[in-house]
């Protein structure tokens, strides 16, 4: 119970730094409205704030508060940086929340367990390009200039004359921002999403990565006398370049371009990183000589490129100038040939009792090496199995008859000729353009896995697995594109994401495993298999709480029924950074997750916005780096099961049913699409130019098709969050009445002691408090019928104050929001704001639907949507 008090504790109030830092900034802010838009500047200082006026003369006001709210954001990233700072030093490193100091100290493990969990650890964090990030690169490296200002200020050791100096130069980074403009005018390419990924790494991970293996060493020192031989792993993965489900942008030419970029990224890291620790290792043989097998071994790597007869008896700067040449000129045939080389280096260092230059010029490349290899990141396919399914039934049409998808016929000839050793080859010019070019991938991905960095393809992601005919779909086309046929090199996950896939998850994978070729594949590997999880979609199909606990269920039936074959799951959990797409903190995320079910492997999606909130700036990456394994950790070392508790399964399968009951019924009113579509700008959403991806996966103008990304996003626009909450009030309300007081007494105790439900009931507390229904019913107002409108806007209305009493019913009768100050604090400084947004964009939305001009939307409009999602966070 102590801990789960922890995960939930009041955060600390408003920090006297942080106030200063807003007021300065206010004042710089106020600054440059005053030159460049003054009529803004005069609206600023009014109290309270005027109305935000219509039309075109919207537009400065609009991009002023964007760019307060920016601010405000990079002020509260830079606070909670210094604070853990502050913490580490007035208390140690153990009173850091999430860190690793905390986690060993907590777990008290012996040196050897330890040891062995460090080494079995590994967290993937996975960026993807998802179009929910509505800010240019340019705008993003203002604020990196920004906040990296900021952190100067942090020093006391100015002068007055040199801190007006740095605040001068805030003001022109606040400048710059208002003469760039943040609006894109035309939507990125996926050249520009590529680098925009790639960006983050040369800004901020691979300087963070060092350092948190650093803390882990530093960790283990103080709390267990020693360091260890190994680190936790840690393994990025992208799918920028690769995710081709529903964009046709993603070609395979695209795939090799990431590829390509990603390892050119990672060797000019290498590059500079060996130029500095040659400039700084100037040991001489003369005054120091090596040890003979030593010395051997360097000037081996010297040998290997003898063209530089620089630095004479400098055997160590010798070394790693050959090393450089060798890598950038394509010397090394495979990565762990690089590795190799700089293990000896760090060896011989330690030959001549200089560890502690070992340990500053040498260690910190091996580890990046070992992180990054020749790749930055791992980047994975991911396609629709509406694709591979048609691919498949277009190659079998050349050779006649095809059978239904579905059907038993289906799946024996897919399973006959996954055994067949003799598998029949058609020509690819015979086929479509798609199926070329789904076979001219899957030839890429095996040319990748036999390349010099195996690591740099991942899996075959497929999105929308129903059957285990969708997966054995990709072994077959996988053989079509000459993966041979004893065992095939390439691994497919399946992608879970509606409620009917999760709970048929474990007889699919089972299903699979009874093919001879499928399993001989999968154990190539090991005992591991990756199975995704989808939050999004989960949640989209029914309802934030049902998807909650469908997704819990699924991975403790997975996780059985995989055992049951002698196979461990390996989970990639699809969260994305609203609640209703399975947002949450981190570590609490990770504690909430089933006992058995993090078995030292963790993957996640970082997507969109959040890529930038967590990874745009070193401290920033290094912290958020550091939870993440310290929460895989404290997961992993607690692997006894939890006691089984009958009473809390029958209360969340019965809440969970109840939910979806009453988030579908909403969805299947009459009218529900005409009200979405109207008292929303979803629409007018696919013309603002944030992604290379279409809203919709093939064109289709219907609720099924739309992707979860633009429904979160148009239901945050207009300020209902039903993705957050809707259905959970009514569920409450029926369990309450049916059970009575001994049902209130297990929700009571539920609440005490799950940490799924306690998260999922905090989480959507956090929803309520921002949802506002005043603004929702503008929105309803531009619903043409008014008898949907009054039904439905209704329906959300009474919903809304059925979730308010359940939660509170939970939390004791506290306010919604009581609970979570910090978060209440930074949103209500917004809220007055946000509302005049909003009002506008339901101006704005009402304006542009009667404008003759058709099919155009007003830039005033977009700007809204920049500014809200600005103000609120997030977008999708």
């Amino acid at each position: 119970m102590q801990s789960l008090a922890r995960d939930t504790q009041a955060t600390p109030g408003p920090s006297v730094y942080a106030d200063g830092l807003r007021d300065e900034l206010w004042t710089l802010w106020h600054n440059i409205l005053l030159k460049r838009a003054p009529h803004v500047a005069s609206w600023a200082e009014a109290a309270p704030l005027a109305p935000v006026p219509t039309g075109p003369a919207a537009t400065p006001y609009l991009q002023a508060l964007s760019i307060w709210f920016q601010i405000l954001r990079i002020i509260d990233e830079n606070a909670e940086v210094r604070n853990r700072r502050l913490t580490e030093t007035n208390n140690g490193p153990e009173a850091v929340e999430g860190g690793f100091a905390q986690a060993l100290s907590d777990l008290a493990p012996s040196i050897g367990q330890t040891e062995k969990l460090a080494s079995e650890l590994l967290a993937g964090p996975t960026l993807t390009a998802h179009p929910t990030e509505a800010k240019r690169v340019t705008v993003l490296e203002i604020h990196r200039r920004i906040y990296r200002t900021l952190v100067s200020l942090e020093t006391q050791r100015w002068t007055p004359t040199e801190r007006a100096e740095l605040l001068s130069g805030l003001e022109g980074e606040i400048d710059l921002l208002w003469l760039t403009g943040e609006l894109r005018l035309s939507r990125p390419s996926l050249h520009d999403e590529i680098e925009w990924g790639l960006q983050f790494f040369r800004d901020a991970i691979f300087d963070a990565v060092p350092q948190v293996m650093g803390r882990f060493d530093q960790a283990c020192l103080q709390v267990l006398g020693q360091t260890l031989p190994v680190t936790p792993n840690i393994r990025f993965h992208s799918w920028i370049g690769g995710d081709r489900d529903g964009n046709p942008n993603v070609t395979t030419e695209m795939t090799a371009l990431a590829l390509q970029r990603g390892r050119e990224t990672a060797l000019d890291l290498y590059a500079r990183t060996l130029d500095q620790a040659a400039g700084r290792l100037s040991i001489s043989a003369l005054i120091l000589p090596l040890p003979t097998p030593h010395a051997a071994r360097l000037q081996a790597i010297i040998d290997y490129v003898p063209d530089d007869t620089r630095n004479p008896n400098e055997p160590f700067r010798q070394a790693l100038s050959a090393v450089r040449r060798r890598l950038t000129e394509d010397g090394y045939d495979h990565i762990s040939q690089f590795e190799s080389d700089l293990d000896a280096l760090d060896a011989a260092l330690c030959a001549v009792d200089a560890d502690i230059l070992a340990q500053r010029h040498i260690r910190p490349l091996r580890r990046a090496a070992s992180v990054f290899g020749f790749r930055t990141a791992t980047l994975d396919i991911r396609q629709n199995s509406t694709v591979t399914t048609n691919v498949l039934a277009e190659i079998w049409a050349l050779s006649g008859s095809v059978p239904d998808y579905g059907s038993p016929q289906w799946s024996a000839r897919l399973r006959a000729e996954l055994a067949n050793q003799n598998l029949k080859y058609h020509p690819r010019d015979d086929l479509s353009d798609q199926a070329q070019e789904l076979l001219a991938l899957l030839s890429l991905v095996y040319a990748a896995r036999t390349g010099p960095d195996p690591k740099a393809m991942g899996p075959f992601i497929l999105s929308m697995t129903r059957s285990a005919d969708d997966i054995l779909g990709v072994y077959l086309l996988a053989r079509y594109a000459g993966f041979g046929s004893e065992t095939l090199d390439i691994s497919v996950v399946p992608l879970f994401e509606t409620i009917a896939d999760l709970r048929n998850a474990p007889a699919i994978l089972l299903d699979v495993l009874n093919v001879p070729l499928a399993r001989r594949s999968l154990k190539t590997g090991g005992t591991m298999i990756e199975v995704m999880l989808g939050y999004s979609d989960s949640g989209k199909d029914g309802g934030y709480f049902c998807s909650t606990w469908e997704l819990e269920r699924a991975q403790r039936r997975i996780v059985s029924a995989l055992a049951s074959q002698g196979f461990r799951a390996a989970f990639f959990h699809g969260r994305g950074g609203s609640v209703s797409r399975g947002g949450a903190p981190t570590g609490r995320a990770i504690a909430a997750q089933p006992s058995g079910t993090i078995a030292g492997r963790l993957r996640v999606t970082e997507q969109g916005e959040v890529v930038s909130a967590k990874y745009a700036n070193r401290g920033t990456a290094a912290a958020h780096l550091e939870l993440l394994l310290s929460s895989t950790l404290r997961h992993s070392a607690n692997r006894a099961e939890t006691p089984a508790r009958p009473e809390f399964d029958d209360a969340l399968d019965a809440l969970s049913e109840l939910s979806q009951t009453a988030y579908v019924s909403l969805l299947q009113m009459p009218g529900f699409l005409d009200y979405f579509q109207q008292a929303s700008p979803v629409e007018e959403l696919a013309r603002l130019k944030i992604g290379s991806r279409p809203t919709r996966r093939f064109g289709a103008a219907s609720l099924d098709d739309l992707r979860a990304i633009p429904w979160v996003f148009a239901w945050s626009q207009n300020r209902h969050l039903i993705t957050g909450w809707y259905g959970f009030g009514a569920a409450m309300v029926s369990f309450r009445k049916f059970r009575g007081a001994r049902g209130d007494e297990v929700l009571q105790d539920l609440f005490r002691h799950s940490r799924l439900f306690r998260l999922a009931v905090d989480e959507m507390e956090k929803s309520l408090y921002q949802t506002d229904l005043a603004l929702a019913e503008q929105y309803a107002g531009l619903v043409q019928d008014s008898d949907i409108r009054a039904r439905i806007f209704g329906a959300i209305t009474a919903e809304h104050a059925n979730a308010c009493t359940a939660v509170q019913f939970l939390i004791g009768g506290q306010a919604i929001g009581h609970r979570f100050p910090r978060l209440c604090e930074r949103f209500d400084r917004k809220r007055a704001e946000l509302a005049r947004i909003h009002t506008l964009q339901v101006d704005l939305l009402r304006q542009s639907r009667t404008d003759p001009q058709v099919g155009t939307v007003p830039v005033p409009l977009l700007q809204s949507m920049n500014a809200i999602s600005a103000g609120l966070g997030w977008t999708g």
